[in-house]
């Protein structure tokens, strides 16, 4: 990895700071450091800066902007949906989406680990009164079928009448696991029979199909609405798209509008999230083998836990069990101040690494390098 100084203008001041070169995936980063918290720390490319200055834009508000008209159709035509919206992020997409499904007073049916009722603020509840009924969810973030149906209320006074089932994929509780199809359509039978309606949260919905070997369509056609975020292993700045019918999107183009989600020459959001699906969907399979290498890496140290056959796509989980030894906080402390590495802390003595555009198989390499150096110093205290 070459480097050489690139002079940048900061608050009036010039300062050096150091360019990144990374030739064999023709990237620049412009930091000093290396982020495995999240792939939602990703920065936009150079082709996608270039695009977001070059947009055609116009009144989004009144349907007017050809860049978003452009990536929504091409959203559509990748879940094989009838139309699509863009929302600012993922978070808002299954928001929008739920209260395009739902009244107030009605249930979904939800994971207990899933990210709608989890970590989304409790938004659901909040902003549209819908009541979640959440299911304890296994190894692979799957709601047991039996327990799905005896969790329908019948449409009695006394009962939130159920209205929603509310799926994910890939999974980020169970390390991004990428659920088969098959359960998707037990999960649509079950909902067709009782007349209740699927959504899905699919914010890394592309490294799900990467992993298992299809096309987004075949995944999403036992779903009435689904979203996915571009912000996130795509790369792009900002942004979500939800998915659906026509009746479906006319109603959550309300809702987004309801929230403050309308957006006007929203084109420059856009551009980059076209570059997005077209570029960089069929480049996640690097940042799985990245995953794996990382896991197989950090499974090799002395004190560390990790299930390999859980790591399918970019999120790895592993647990530091060392008598006496450093709690998650100390070691991300020491990655920082030794290596430059942030990583995720997900509990006293656990970690989430995400793989993403911005870190190759030598960040890996320093990772498992770092990590294994700081339990070595502890352990010969």
């Amino acid at each position: 990895m070459g480097e050489e100084l690139h002079p940048l203008v900061c608050s009036g001041k010039l300062m050096h700071i150091r360019l990144l070169r990374v030739s064999f995936l023709h990237k620049l980063r412009f930091v000093d450091h290396i982020d495995f918290r999240s792939d939602t720390v990703t920065w936009p490319t150079v082709a996608m800066r270039k695009a977001m200055a070059e947009a055609a834009v116009g009144d989004d508000g009144y349907g007017e902007d050809p860049t978003v008209r452009e990536l929504e159709e091409l959203a559509a035509h990748l879940t094989g949906k009838e139309a699509a919206v863009l929302v600012s992020s993922g978070t808002m997409g299954n928001l929008i989406g739920i209260l395009a499904h739902a009244s107030r007073g009605e249930g979904a049916i939800v994971g207990l680990d899933a990210h709608t009722f989890r970590s989304e603020a409790g938004g659901i509840s909040a902003f549209g009164g819908v009541v979640p009924q959440p299911l304890s969810t296994d190894s692979e973030g799957r709601m047991d079928l039996i327990a799905i149906e005896q969790a329908i209320s019948p449409d009695e006074p006394y009962y939130p009448r159920s209205r929603l089932i509310l799926l994910e994929n890939s999974y980020g509780a169970k390390n991004g696991y990428p659920i088969e199809t098959a359960y998707f359509g037990d999960v649509k039978e079950i909902a067709d029979r009782h007349g209740l309606v699927v959504h899905l949260d699919g914010a890394r919905l592309f490294n799900a199909v990467t992993a298992l070997g299809i096309e987004a369509h075949e995944l999403t056609q036992y779903v009435d609405s689904v979203s996915f975020c571009l912000s996130k292993g795509l790369c792009a700045p900002v942004g979500s798209v939800i998915c659906g019918s026509s009746e479906f999107t006319h109603q959550a183009r309300r809702a987004r509008l309801a929230l403050g989600g309308s957006m006007r020459q929203a084109g420059i959001i856009a551009a980059p999230g076209l570059i997005a699906l077209n570029e960089m969907v069929g480049r996640l399979s690097e940042d799985h083998s990245n995953a794996r290498l990382l896991a197989e890496g950090v499974a090799d140290i002395p004190g560390v836990v990790i299930d390999l056959s859980a790591i399918k796509t970019n999120i790895v989980f592993f647990q530091i069990e060392v008598d006496n030894g450093p709690n998650s906080s100390e070691i991300a402390a020491r990655l920082w101040e030794q290596e430059r590495i942030l990583i995720g802390i997900n509990g006293p003595n656990t970690f989430r690494a995400v793989t993403h555009y911005w870190v190759g198989s030598e960040d890996v390499d320093r990772l498992v390098l770092g990590l294994r150096d700081i339990l070595a110093g502890w352990r010969r205290k």
